[in-house]
């Protein structure tokens, strides 16, 4: 069973996926994603697989109920992707050379460009939840790819207020939001390559960061060569950072937001990555309880400047690391 139902409530579409509950809940036995297991190629350096329980599909079944004017119903069209980041099982996104995660953000270029050509994709959604504590359920080092038949709707929310704000100004809210942080200093905990990170002042998690290109840039199609591997330094160093703050494999969600593929224009768009990151300490999670699900009200108890400074003294030693 596979399907989208229109929630009219939230005016946004719900992937239903029952087929999914039968997925590993953690990696037993023979891993799959490594060479030699006969589901990948015995010689690969990054490669997209095709998830074996994708929530979209291009060639999507019937949907088991007929919809009505209330509560629409169409086929879960769309494409699931895992993208393996390495042969080595053992490796993660920090411990990749520099040229390698290069060679990654290419991959995803690469994919974000060829998955928007398919026509009725609207966006593409380059993602990684790493850890179990976010739901992980392969050990491998890993990512995800969604493309999706509609903007969802967190998207479609930042696209708005994007519009908005170009329409009244002129400018870029991104642009702003990253100009704004540079100048204040106190959660900026990398600025290099043409890139600023910082924790925003709104931050919903405890060490939670934006990437932010400083050229206005609308996806990574759009990016120079030297840009793509700006990103690439600024993601091994700030998941490297993140690994150091407590000296364990630190469980993140990392999002990439890049214009919608739908054949709109977006000027006022630009590309970023949001890092989710529910550790708050070394033996603390933040969860989202009522507050933040049910009403979207989202609490942090703890101050976004006091984690900038944790997080920009791990980034100093991953870039003397690095540099050095």
């Amino acid at each position: 069973m596979a399907e989208l139902r229109w929630n009219p409530l939230l005016k946004t579409w719900v992937i239903m996926s029952a087929h999914r509950q039968a997925r590993p809940l953690l990696e037993t036995g023979a891993c799959p994603f490594c060479p030699g297991s006969g589901k990948v190629p015995d010689d690969y350096e990054i490669y997209a697989y095709d998830n074996d329980f994708p929530s979209l599909m291009l060639d999507p079944p019937e949907p088991d109920i007929e919809g009505d004017e209330l509560i629409g119903v169409r086929p879960a069209f769309g494409k699931c992707e895992v993208t393996l980041y390495s042969p080595k099982h053992d490796v993660t996104l920090p411990e990749l050379p520099l040229d390698h995660v290069g060679r990654l953000v290419d991959h995803w270029e690469q994919r974000y460009r060829e998955l928007g050509a398919i026509e009725g994709i609207d966006f593409v959604f380059i993602f990684e939840n790493r850890g179990e504590a976010v739901g992980v359920t392969m050990l491998h080092p890993h990512g995800q790819i969604y493309a999706y038949p509609y903007i969802p709707l967190r998207v479609q929310a930042e696209l708005d207020s994007c519009r908005e704000y170009y329409e009244k100004s002129g400018g870029c809210l991104l642009c702003e939001l990253a100009r704004h942080e540079r100048e204040d200093g106190s959660r900026m905990v990398y600025h290099e390559s043409g890139y600023s990170v910082f924790v925003p002042p709104f931050a919903e998690y405890p060490f939670q960061v934006y990437i932010i290109p400083e050229l206005h840039t609308s996806s990574l199609s759009s990016m120079a060569p030297d840009e793509k591997l700006g990103l690439a330094k600024a993601l091994k160093v700030i998941t490297g950072a993140y690994d150091s703050l407590f000296g364990v494999p630190f469980p993140y969600m990392m999002c990439m937001y890049q214009n919608p593929t739908d054949g709109g224009l977006y000027p006022h768009y630009h590309f970023h990555i949001e890092f989710f990151t529910p550790m708050r300490d070394r033996d603390k999670l933040k969860y989202n309880a009522s507050s933040e699900t049910g009403a979207w009200a989202t609490i942090n108890d703890t101050r976004p400047e006091d984690k900038a400074a944790e997080l920009r003294e791990k980034v100093t030693e991953q870039l003397e690391r690095l540099d050095g």
